[in-house]
């Protein structure tokens, strides 16, 4: 079994279904698959006794575990300062919290990690084991979890010492697993940014409060001479009283210290006091710059990227709100723009943007080729044909429940499905029925395109679902210079659709028509293709004029052109002009042109003034002059 698995693919093995429309909100904290990742290979288990950092069990541990950071982060300044909380009833808990992070360290040799460079996850025990050790994080992990002064007391019989206090402090490695959480938090768009930022100043702006007053009360607490402390010169005896009267002293301290308020109640009187003083009050002018300057990047950009979402999500409810749409169709709207920013963020299609055609396409191959050549239209074609479909193709995702095709709409383009599943759908009566279920490397839309009909289907997405698409014009285009390939491809479709028409006929009205016994067996046959004219005019009941074993490409998918009744000098009302398809003669063609404009053409010029003599020498979407 291979060492690496993509963690992508794990993730969203996990969020198939009803999960993906569940978690959509929450997509942004996790990642989404890259492009080309089929997601339901086999080979993505994990090897034995090997957790995936993205289980959601494992997620539930590291959030407990963060809530036992908060406990470490608070108690671990305040038994520095009163030694009696330290020897009594905090102990046990601090026990009982460092073996939990104990057992963490034990967890960590047996959960998978992502390797930086290749992004894929890496299983091997002894490859997790070497990277954990090897690294800052367990001499760390180990030190803040020891208890020290448990440890002092059994080798020398005594309970505690100064320094002990200190190694307590190792405890504040910790921390870094709450920043990781807000990291997530702020991430997450079920959670507001503003509101996620602001705790976390809070946060920060608390713990600087605890500790600063934590340490001043341990000042007071080791100098010489009691009454002449800042606390000392208040209360009496400060050592001898209650623990939470020097914690609230302490801490109302810190507060007015930190705000710049100085009432003058309480100051400092030694030497030692007023060095700490001056070292908090300037640590001060940094964390005040650091909360304004958040605070005011919270309320006038309120996060860019995540203003700019929340304006177009708000522009989508206002159109759909005004113009009523219904209620399945504007959550539709709102799904796929909350991806568009949530994929935005992967900036993959950016990236690609920037790198040279070359290497693009090169790109396109790792991720596609495999892909494309499975789909049954393009078995057994030549490699070359793949290679140049593939170069074209563009990738995107689709949420769940969204349309990908709609019915009777223009067949501009065909998907291949990558990752995910779609339904396809056809309206019979006012009612929807679903006809079947499409899966990785299965198409959609091709019919359409090859017919050039409205799309008979609907195709709607079942789940989060990566397809890569290719427009009608390039496939004629790519295909045209391929004969063998596109007899090929044509026998592919043909067989398609007579095992369509053995599935379905009963179901669906339009494939009896367009899947006639007599069209087929014509259409299988030798007799050669009628004129592109004929199959224009007839394209929408029958498979008839396709040919399989004895004719070129091109006549397969004939050209589609603009003729104009007039000379190209010539200013007239008809501007946009008729678009055809290209007949296969010249003849025909001014036969059409009559048939369009009422009168009968002897020349065809093109939009530069040059004659044309060949209509093989025309090109897709070409303006013909025809007078």
């Amino acid at each position: 079994m291979d060492e690496a698995r993509s963690p992508l693919s794990l993730l969203f093995r996990r969020r198939s279904g009803g999960d993906v429309t569940k978690n959509l909100a929450s997509v942004s904290s996790s990642l989404l698959p890259a492009f080309g990742i089929d997601v339901d290979d086999g080979y993505l288990h994990l090897k034995k006794y090997v957790i995936a950092p993205y289980d959601r069990r494992y997620r539930w541990w590291q959030t407990f575990l963060v809530v036992l950071v908060v406990y470490s982060a608070w108690a671990s300044p305040f038994e520095l300062a009163f030694k009696k909380a330290a020897t009594g009833g905090f102990l046990p808990v601090d026990l009982v919290v460092d073996a939990f992070f104990a057992a963490d360290i034990v967890l960590t040799f047996f959960v998978a990690y992502l390797d930086n460079t290749t992004y894929l996850l890496v299983d091997d025990h002894k490859k997790i084991a070497l990277r954990y050790i090897t690294r800052l994080l367990f001499p760390m992990d180990v030190a803040s979890t020891l208890p020290f002064h448990i440890i002092h007391r059994i080798l020398t019989g005594k309970m505690h010492g100064e320094v002990f206090g200190f190694l307590n402090l190792l405890r504040l490695w910790r921390l870094k697993r709450v920043g990781e959480l807000f990291k997530r938090l702020e991430k997450d768009t079920r959670f507001s940014y503003f509101w996620t930022r602001l705790f976390k100043l809070i946060s920060v702006t608390l713990f600087v409060v605890h500790s600063a007053g934590c340490i001043y009360y341990w000042i007071a607490v080791h100098h010489d001479t009691e009454g002449n402390t800042w606390i000392g010169k208040h209360v009496e005896d400060f050592e001898q009283r209650s623990i939470w009267l020097g914690y609230t002293y302490s801490i109302y301290w810190s507060i007015v210290t930190l705000t710049t308020v100085g009432y003058g109640d309480l100051h400092a009187e030694n030497t030692g006091e007023k060095v700490f003083n001056m070292f908090y009050m300037l640590f001060n002018i940094g964390l005040t710059a650091y909360i304004i300057g958040n605070m005011t990047n919270l309320v006038v950009r309120s996060a860019a990227h995540t203003f700019a979402m929340r304006n177009a999500i708000d522009q989508i409810l206002r159109y759909a709100s005004k113009n009523r749409l219904p209620e399945g169709l504007r959550k539709q709207m709102l799904a796929h723009l909350q991806l568009k920013f949530k994929t935005a963020e992967l900036q993959q299609e950016e990236v690609l943007e920037n790198l040279p055609k070359a290497i693009r396409s090169s790109i396109a191959q790792h991720l596609f080729h495999s892909i494309v050549a499975k789909t049954y239209l393009f078995k057994g074609v030549s490699e070359d044909l793949i290679t140049q479909l593939v170069s074209e193709m563009k990738a995107e995702y689709f949420p769940p429940k969204v349309e990908i095709i709609l019915q009777n709409e223009i067949p501009t383009e065909f998907y291949v499905l990558v990752t995910g599943a779609v339904d396809v759908l056809v309206y019979r009566n006012g009612t929807e029925q679903v006809l079947s279920k499409l899966v990785s490397s299965d198409m959609a839309g091709e019919i359409g395109v090859v017919f050039n009909i409205p799309q008979p289907f609907t195709v709607r997405t079942r789940r989060l679902s990566q397809v890569i698409r290719l427009s009608h014009h390039h496939l004629k285009q790519m295909a045209q210079p391929h004969s063998e390939d596109g007899k090929k491809i044509i026998s592919n479709f043909i067989q398609y659709l007579k095992d369509l028409k053995r599935e379905m006929q009963e179901e669906i009205p339009f494939l009896r028509e367009l899947l006639e016994d007599t069209a087929v067996e014509k259409a299988t046959s030798n007799e050669g293709l009628r004129s592109s004219e004929a199959l224009n005019s007839q394209r929408e009941t029958s498979v008839e004029g396709i040919q399989e074993n004895s004719t070129p490409l091109p006549s397969t998918f004939p050209k589609r052109v603009i003729i104009h009744g007039h000379h190209p000098n010539e200013t007239t009302g008809d501007t946009m002009g008729k678009l055809i398809h290209l007949p296969d003669s010249t003849e025909n063609l001014f036969d059409m042109a009559e048939t369009k404009f009422g009168k009968h053409g002897k020349k065809i010029l093109m939009e530069d003034g040059s004659e044309v003599e060949e209509l093989d020498a025309l090109r897709e979407n070409d303006h013909l002059f025809i007078f």
